[in-house]
């Protein structure tokens, strides 16, 4: 999986596409990952003690890896991008085509 958890990552499918949020936790042998407060549902708890009512809560489901694309609030610098480099690009002088046969003679 390209994402673990404390990763924050962009939800780019379903309900919550373009929302943000950090891993809580993964499940790699399904190809999952729980966002936390995305991808909520409300699921009907059942009364536990006797005089207790029964509630309704929200709870994170998991969302396909596929689903979401993790994001770095500090960009990398890629090892092709050089821009800390203080140096202009050296470029070779044009010389036209007329000026090389004249001085070809």
């Amino acid at each position: 999986m390209h994402v673990k958890k404390d990763d924050k990552v962009i939800i780019l499918a379903g309900k919550d596409k373009g929302k943000t949020g950090t891993i809580l936790k993964s499940f790699p042998r399904e190809n999952k990952v729980i966002v936390g407060g995305l991808n909520l549902v409300k699921v009907h708890q059942k009364a536990r003690k006797g005089g207790e009512k029964g509630q309704i809560v929200d709870r994170a489901m998991p969302i396909h890896v596929s689903n979401v694309k993790k994001t770095d609030s500090t960009p990398k610098r890629s090892a092709g991008n050089k821009s800390n480099k203080a140096s202009a690009p050296t470029a070779k002088p044009t010389v036209k085509k007329a000026e090389k046969k004249a001085t070809k003679k």
